[in-house]
């Protein structure tokens, strides 16, 4: 029965939890994963943007690819957050009669000093 008492005793005192150490190791990785997600942010909006505006444009059946690069340059100023591309960097080509816009760019965001993240972007209307 002494012998339970200590047993009981340790289980008692032993400490668990996170070290301070490991707090400060999971607060920097938090952070940096914030700090990436708030770069990248923008640039997933203003993909997210093209491809929405490159859908509608398809979508109105263009009579010509001029009309197409017209039509996204118009697009592109009502959108303010359309920069990384324009019109002449669209691909158009033509199938079962219907024009297909396809589109490709890359983003290079910096991170810190020499670090840079590249984000490469493609998409195409339905």
């Amino acid at each position: 029965m002494h012998s339970d008492r200590r047993f009981t005793r340790k289980t008692r005192t032993r400490q668990r939890g996170v070290t301070l150490f490991g707090m400060l190791t999971a607060a920097i990785v938090v952070s940096f994963l914030a700090y990436v997600g708030l770069q990248v942010a923008p640039t997933v909006n203003e993909y997210v943007t093209i491809k929405r505006a490159v859908d509608k444009i398809a979508a109105s059946s263009p009579a010509s690819i001029a009309e197409i690069r017209s039509a996204f340059e118009t697009q592109k100023n009502i959108e303010y957050a359309i920069s990384s591309i324009s019109g002449s960097d669209l691909k158009i080509s033509k199938e079962n009669d219907r024009f297909v816009i396809a589109f490709q760019y890359e983003r290079e965001l910096p991170l810190g000093g020499p670090v840079f993240l590249l984000l490469k972007y493609q998409g195409r209307s339905k």
